[in-house]
């Protein structure tokens, strides 16, 4: 097992160090062309795509235009992986093509920039590692993100190794719950939650895109509980190998009267965040995983999110 992984390893470093020695549009190009081989050669994820995509818009769209959208997400996945992968060896002065950053300028927003801390609850949209480079646009404070190990640990050191490469601190979702609690009682802190996948063992079931489904409820609980100030971020292709990450207006957690707004509100704001978002442009969203999960028969242990909350 441990040279299955250090071969691959060896393997991704160099497939790595090929896509960071080309220039950022024949990247681009490059992986969606990888897309369109995965969507062909794909059968499971494809069909997972399509049912998706047809009980979301089997209204609104036809069977042509349901394909095409999920064609065209396999393109984007294929290019946003890519463009991930070559934005580990450019440093911040280079970085003005691939990704731009826009901030809401409203008093709200203005003033949530001042709060404690600061959740960004976004998804699984367009090139989202893309999140580990917002430090050069929000210096003020200390930027965390919670990801899962996978099982070859030279493999998942690697990842882990390009992630925190430009100032990202990452804590592990089963494992890392105590120091991120420390982390955000110390304050000063801007931790990226990834807030659209389904959480059947602790999650509230609320409508997303006009079906029932298992929304975690940690963001909204975190905000509370820390004294954080909430946005749910998108990450917008805007062109070939751009992007563009849009903070809106924060999510209000408190009443006109000073009281906490519930979990169930403020759950059900991100959801309605994340689907204008969706229906903007579907084919930025990932298709490919399946939201609408039905609850278990056995409660699964609690990741990092939900023991932070608990």
């Amino acid at each position: 097992m441990n040279f299955l992984g250090a071969f691959l390893s060896v393997v991704a470093r160099g497939a790595i160090s090929l896509v960071c020695c080309l220039p950022i549009k024949v990247v681009a190009f490059l992986g969606r062309r990888c897309g369109d081989v995965m969507f062909a050669a794909d059968g499971r994820h494809r069909r997972v795509a399509l049912r998706n995509l047809t009980q979301c818009f089997s209204g609104t769209k036809t069977e042509r235009e349901i394909e095409e959208i999920a064609r065209d997400n396999f393109r984007r996945i294929g290019e946003n992986i890519c463009c991930a992968i070559k934005s580990t060896s450019m440093p911040d002065t280079a970085m003005g093509g691939l990704l731009q950053v826009r901030r809401s300028e409203s008093s709200a927003s203005v003033a949530a920039f001042r709060a404690r801390n600061i959740i960004m609850a976004s998804g699984h949209f367009g090139s989202f590692e893309l999140f580990s480079r917002l430090l050069p646009h929000i210096r003020e404070y200390r930027h965390l993100a919670t990801y899962r190990a996978i099982r070859q640990p030279h493999l998942d050191k690697l990842l882990l190794s390009l992630r925190e490469r430009f100032g990202m601190q990452l804590h592990e979702r089963r494992a890392g719950a105590e120091a991120l609690k420390k982390e955000l009682s110390q304050g000063g802190v801007l931790l990226t939650l990834l807030a659209d996948q389904a959480d059947r063992a602790n999650g509230i079931e609320l409508n997303f895109m006009g079906r029932a489904a298992f929304t975690n409820r940690a963001p909204a609980v975190m905000a509370a509980r820390y004294s954080c100030a909430l946005f749910v971020p998108i990450c917008h292709r805007v062109g070939l190998g751009q992007y563009r990450i849009e903070i809106g207006e924060p999510i209000a957690t408190v009443l006109p009267d000073g009281g906490r707004r519930s979990c169930v509100e403020i759950t059900a704001d991100i959801n309605r965040a994340l689907e204008a978002a969706i229906l903007r442009d579907p084919a930025n969203w990932f298709w490919v995983h399946d939201r609408w999960k039905r609850r278990p028969v056995h409660a699964r242990t609690p990741v990092l999110m939900e023991a932070v909350t608990a």
